[in-house]
C-alpha cells in the first residue's frame, strides 16, 4: 500500500501480546506508517529505548507515545493534581528517549471542580510548551476533558491547549452520537491535531463493528466530525495529519455471552479502518 505523506495512520498496541519486533513487521505489512504505543507497555520493557527507535526508523515508521498519569486509565480518586503533574515529569524524558513524533496525554480527573482544572490545564501547558515534540490532551472519560459541552469556555481560556479527540468517549458520556453541527464540535476542531479513530455509539465507547450496515449512522456521524478536524486545523498545516484507529478490548469490543468471545478481531479492525480512513478522509492544504 502507498503512504500518503499527508496523512499517517498509527496501529495501535493497546492489546497487543507480541514484541516490539513484531509489531513493527504487522505495522509494516498492514501498511501502517508507524505505531502509537503506551509509555508503560510490555514489549517496550524488553528493548533499550534506542533500539526501539532504530527498529522503527529502519522500516521508515514514526511512533506516538501515550503517556498516562494517575495509576491507570481511570485515575486513582486519592491522586491530587501534583501528582499527576510529578508523575508527567517523569514521564516526559522517556518518551523523548524514544524519538517520537508526538506525544498524547491522558490525565487529569473528571472528579475535580473547574478552579482545579484550570490550575491543572495551566501547569501541564506551561511543562509542555518548552518541549522539541508536539504534545496533545486526550478527550479521554473520567479525565479534565471528559465533557464537551465545557471544552468551548474551557478552551477560550486556555488556547494553547491541543486535543487528541476520541469522539466515542463523549458519545459515552453524553448519550449522544457527536455531529459536525454541534457547536461543541465546531468549537474544537481548530485545537484538534491527533485523532483516535474508533466509533462510538449513543449507549457505549465502541460499536462491535463499524462496517456493519446497522452502525452506518455512527460510522458516517463520526467521519464527518474528523474531516472537520481535518478542515479546520489552525496550526502546522505543513505537517501530516496523525490518526489512530483504536478499536481495542477490555470491554469496549462486546463479547459473546458465556463464551466471552469478542464480536470481532480488533486487530484486524483497526487495519480495515486505516484502510477505510486513506480512502474516506481528505487532508486539505497539505503538501502544497
Amino acid at each position: 500500500m502507498q503512504r500518503a505523506r499527508d496523512l499517517l495512520l498509527f496501529r495501535t498496541l493497546w492489546g497487543w501480546e507480541g514484541s516490539w519486533t513484531a509489531a513493527i513487521n504487522l505495522a509494516v505489512a498492514d501498511g501502517f506508517d508507524g505505531l502509537e504505543t503506551n509509555l508503560d507497555h510490555p514489549c517496550l520493557r524488553l528493548v533499550d529505548p534506542t533500539e526501539a527507535a532504530a527498529a522503527l526508523r529502519e522500516q521508515k515508521l514514526q511512533l506516538i507515545v501515550e503517556l498516562v498519569t494517575g495509576g491507570d486509565y481511570t485515575p486513582d480518586l486519592s491522586w491530587s493534581p501534583q501528582h499527576h503533574l510529578e508523575q508527567l515529569q517523569r514521564q516526559i524524558p522517556q518518551a523523548r528517549a524514544l524519538q517520537p513524533l508526538r506525544i498524547t496525554l491522558i490525565t487529569g480527573s473528571d472528579s475535580w471542580d473547574d478552579a482545579v482544572q484550570d490550575h491543572f490545564l495551566a501547569s501541564v501547558l506551561d511543562l509542555i510548551e518548552p518541549l522539541d515534540v508536539p504534545v496533545s490532551l486526550e478527550t479521554h472519560r473520567s479525565r479534565s476533558l471528559f465533557n464537551p459541552w465545557t471544552l468551548p469556555a474551557l478552551l477560550q481560556r486556555h488556547p494553547r491547549l491541543r486535543l487528541t479527540a476520541d469522539l466515542s468517549h463523549w458519545c459515552a458520556v453524553t448519550e449522544r452520537l457527536m455531529t459536525p453541527d454541534l457547536s461543541v464540535i465546531q468549537a474544537v476542531a481548530p485545537h484538534v491535531d491527533h485523532i483516535h479513530a474508533r466509533v462510538g455509539h449513543a449507549q457505549g465507547p465502541s460499536v462491535s463493528h463499524p462496517f456493519a450496515p446497522e452502525w452506518t449512522e455512527a460510522l458516517e456521524a463520526h467521519r464527518a466530525c474528523w474531516q472537520l478536524f481535518l478542515d479546520r486545523r489552525t496550526i502546522n498545516r505543513d505537517e501530516p495529519v496523525t490518526i489512530t484507529p483504536e478499536f481495542g478490548p477490555d470491554a469496549y469490543m462486546p463479547l459473546t455471552p458465556f463464551s466471552a468471545e469478542p464480536l470481532a478481531d480488533v486487530q484486524a479492525l483497526n487495519a480495515e479502518m486505516a484502510s477505510w480512513l486513506r480512502s474516506s478522509l481528505k487532508a486539505p492544504g497539505l503538501g502544497s
